[in-house]
């Protein structure tokens, strides 16, 4: 029992901390996140209290305080779009959020799957302005509240069984602690970091998240991430790359790609209003009375449905999701 949730069992793990799933006081299922650099501390089997080293002990803080205030900002947003935190509290001398616990899968899964079929198109135009336009939403509340989101990436956009796309995983902590610690890994998804993230003296802004929207949507289109900012600095291969898909994708479609994805930050858009309104373009984008993840899935079922045709001898009884 934490903070009077029951930890059910660990479901994710990464470099700033972990997640649970957990039941509340009504026996209802909740995530819960917790602050545990794997950089700066260790903990036991068995104990609940991370060890840190005196010497990374200021920097352990930092990050805590991070963390914190991101769960309580985050708790003020209500939008389907935005993961939504019930609670954030301490104990054990760190920090836990509380979570909607969502069931589904991320944008990411998908994308692997479209790009194993070995399809002309990863995902249908219609599907892609569908879906961003729908995370844009969630995106602009969260700039409204002065909020970055800053780990924008395909992983971390869900997509749930009851029909939702929700931006989840921020990264404020992780953005702190890369700016005032001396970390030898990169703390970045390679392909969806803007290059001001690698900079300690950048400024960053609604630019920086709308960069990894461009990130996101180049992956849909292309099935693999773009280069990494740095590599691009030295050699920049998005407008080849982006060239290739015409004809498969509109012209106007690449065109919001090239500029989100602009390697210096005010020649991007400066808003995220801006690039819906150029997202949603009425003669580029088809309306359908489908939300878009069912859009997403009834795609991914012909695409599964026409491989099933041309395999032969597959095992009988497989389910494939």
């Amino acid at each position: 029992m934490i903070g009077g949730y029951r930890i059910i069992r660990k479901v994710a793990a990464g470099g700033f901390g972990l997640v649970y799933l957990a039941v509340d006081s009504e026996g209802q299922q909740v995530a819960v996140k917790e602050y545990l650099p794997s950089s700066l501390a260790t903990r036991a089997p068995g104990e609940l209290l991370p060890q840190v080293a005196p010497e990374k002990l200021s920097l352990y803080r930092l990050g805590l305080k991070s963390f914190f205030e991101e769960g309580r900002s985050l708790a003020q947003i209500s939008h389907p779009s935005v993961v939504s935190v019930l609670n954030f509290f301490r104990e054990n001398e760190t920090v836990y959020m509380v979570m909607n616990y969502l069931e589904g899968a991320a944008l990411q899964d998908f994308i692997v799957t479209a790009r194993d079929l070995k399809q002309s198109k990863v995902f249908r135009e219609s599907t892609i302005r569908s879906l961003f336009d729908e995370i844009l939403r969630g995106l602009r509340i969260v700039h409204q509240h002065k909020m970055l989101h800053l780990d924008i990436k395909p992983a971390n956009i869900f997509i749930t069984d009851d029909n939702k796309s929700v931006l989840i995983d921020f990264g404020a902590a992780r953005e702190v602690l890369s700016k005032e610690g001396n970390f030898i890994r990169p703390m970045y998804t390679p392909g969806f970091a803007a290059p001001e993230m690698y900079r300690r003296d950048a400024s960053m802004g609604p630019w920086t998240d709308i960069y990894a929207i461009g990130a996101c949507i180049y992956a849909c289109m292309q099935g693999y991430p773009p280069n990494e900012a740095p590599q691009r600095l030295e050699k920049d291969r998005i407008a080849i790359a982006l060239a290739r898909l015409r004809g498969v994708y509109s012209d106007n479609l690449i065109e919001v790609v090239e500029w989100c994805m602009s390697l210096d930050p005010l020649s991007r858009p400066q808003s995220v209003f801006a690039l819906q309104k150029e997202l949603s373009r009425e003669g580029e984008r088809k309306y359908t009375k489908l939300s878009v993840t069912e859009k997403v899935r009834m795609q991914f079922d012909t695409m599964l449905a026409d491989t099933k045709k041309t395999v032969q001898g597959a095992a009988p009884g497989t389910k494939t999701k």
